[in-house]
């Protein structure tokens, strides 16, 4: 059980001040702790909007999702003591959810990106709501959320019902790596439940929390895989002999998309480039896949500049409905809970982290192939002499970079066209945020896969090719992997070899420098 009481960690406070990507992500890991943000101002705001609301129900004021039914049912209007029971009706009514449950990582996500709106104090929410959520998440009583069932307008109300039934005592948690009852992970983590007031249910739900939660995910793996599928250019190039003048920074001054120049000279400094000592090639221009890298990869790179923008906006945005101005207690019915924005980043992110995976394969299949490879023996065959025949190296590992690809290209159709008009033609044009968002993680899964295949297979060419005069940068990726695999002779299974790699990725350890200047591009 958490100690609440003499928590250490560093504390985010929510409600003043922006949230970043950053901030959910530690929140998310359990590095930092959350708090409702103690100015007066925002105190006043939660106060002001509680009440107001509170003031419009006793006054007969039509309220939707609070005096009248949701959805298409809005027409439906309840008396005051059916609206009490409302919030828990409509929470229970969602539990509909179905497939994978999020981990623990991707859940306290959810709940920091749910509190960041929330806490503004806009929604008519109490404080004692808010800060029962601060609580279970420092607490890492984590709802067990399915990650199916969004439309991702109105927001995420499925998903994010699994939310709310924690704070009642329903449904299921995990604490401590276990899955438990709520209310017994409630009980063991020492916070009482709370029975919903009138708003508090729809408030909750009616948002773009989990799309969002998962864009930042998402957002942060990508960046790792830009830097990855640089690094492994500049050891294929090594190793097949290449031109390391295409990476030269005056060809690309001359067509200056920042993140395509910033990939370009990444792969110069991993290769050791110098326009006044480089020794050319034969051959004088390398194969696509080779020369234009920097023009793919940057793709990706001047992409998350927009699409942090697209994600901060939203996980800092009031994206509930109704919402409550505080200052004249105004109810203004609305639709930010439509999350075409998180929709649109993440379908871009998909694109442009499954074209680094058909890079990667591409590469690797020139890197298996003798006809192209510059010498290299065909699929990177370590096994010398009689016995050589017998053996097939990198074959089937190319064959599974290819499937891998395949899957993640496929995946790229944009989610948002499959709009679709659901629950009684009310909801007829909705974001699919949260499809976008799921198939964005899974697209950079295969292509972490894909990545750390081509890695080995760059590795094993670099080890054919012979390690003289490699260039420093190189060498320290190289070193990083073959500390972790050694290379390839006799045949071996390689599966638990590519895990290995795509763990080490995300730990950062590979040996591939610093992300901050993914960070400062435009």
């Amino acid at each position: 059980m958490n100690d609440l009481k003499n928590d250490k960690r560093k504390t985010i406070s929510v409600g003043e001040k922006p949230l970043s990507i950053e901030d959910i992500l530690g929140l998310a890991r359990g590095k930092t702790r959350i708090e409702l943000d103690a100015s007066p101002a925002l105190s006043g705001r939660i106060e002001k909007s509680s009440h107001a609301l509170n003031v419009k129900l006793a006054g007969g004021f039509t309220i939707y999702g609070v005096s009248t039914g949701l959805g298409d049912s809005c027409v439906n209007k309840l008396s005051p003591e059916l609206a009490k029971e409302l919030p828990h009706n409509l929470v229970r009514y969602h539990g509909c959810g179905t497939g994978r449950i999020l981990g623990e990582y991707e859940a306290a996500a959810v709940l920091a990106v749910r509190l960041a709106a929330l806490g503004r104090g806009y929604s008519g929410v109490r404080r004692v709501m808010l800060e029962k959520l601060c609580d279970i998440l420092n607490a890492r009583v984590l709802p067990c959320i399915p990650e199916e069932g969004s439309v991702g307008a109105s927001g995420d109300l499925t998903p994010l019902s699994y939310v709310a039934a924690v704070l009642i005592g329903e449904r299921e948690a995990m604490l401590d790596g276990k899955v438990m009852p709520s209310a017994e992970a409630m009980k063991k983590a020492g916070i009482e439940t709370i029975h919903l007031a009138p708003k508090e249910g729809l408030a909750i739900m009616n948002g773009t929390s989990v799309m969002t939660a998962l864009g930042c995910i998402a957002f942060d793996r990508a960046r790792r895989l830009a830097k990855m599928a640089c690094a492994i250019t500049a050891l294929a190039s090594a190793a097949m002999g290449g031109e390391a003048a295409h990476f030269d920074d005056r060809i690309f001054a001359l067509k200056p998309h920042p993140g395509q120049r910033l990939a370009a000279r990444w792969i110069a400094e991993q290769l050791a480039y110098n326009k006044d000592t480089c020794v050319h090639p034969k051959r004088v221009q390398d194969r696509y896949s080779i020369r234009c890298a920097p023009h793919v990869i940057g793709v990706l790179l001047d992409a998350l500049p927009w699409i942090r923008r697209f994600l901060e906006v939203e996980l800092n945005g009031v994206n509930d409905n109704p919402l409550i101005d505080p200052e004249t207690g105004d109810v203004l019915h609305s639709g930010n809970f439509y999350g075409g924005h998180a929709c649109f980043a993440m379908d871009g992110l998909k694109n442009a982290v499954a074209n680094l995976s058909d890079l990667a394969d591409r590469q690797l299949a020139l890197m298996c192939n003798e006809s192209f490879n510059n010498g290299l023996p065909a699929n990177l065959l370590g096994k010398t002499g009689p016995e050589a025949h017998a053996h097939h190296g990198f074959k089937a590992m190319q064959i599974s970079a290819s499937a891998l690809t395949a899957e993640a290209l496929k995946l790229t159709m944009p989610a948002s066209v499959f709009s679709r008009s659901t629950e009684c033609h009310n909801q007829d044009k909705v974001s699919m945020g949260t499809i976008a968002a799921r198939d964005a993680l899974r697209v950079i899964e295969l292509t972490e896969r894909t990545l750390a295949i081509t890695l080995l297979g760059a590795c094993q060419a670099l080890d054919l090719h012979g390690l003289n005069g490699v260039s420093e940068g190189n060498r320290r990726v190289y070193d990083a992997v073959r500390a972790l695999v050694p290379m390839t002779v006799d045949d071996r299974r390689q599966d638990f070899e590519i895990e290995i790699i795509v763990a080490a990725l995300r730990a950062d350890k590979l040996g591939l420098g610093s992300l901050e200047e993914i960070d400062s591009l435009p």
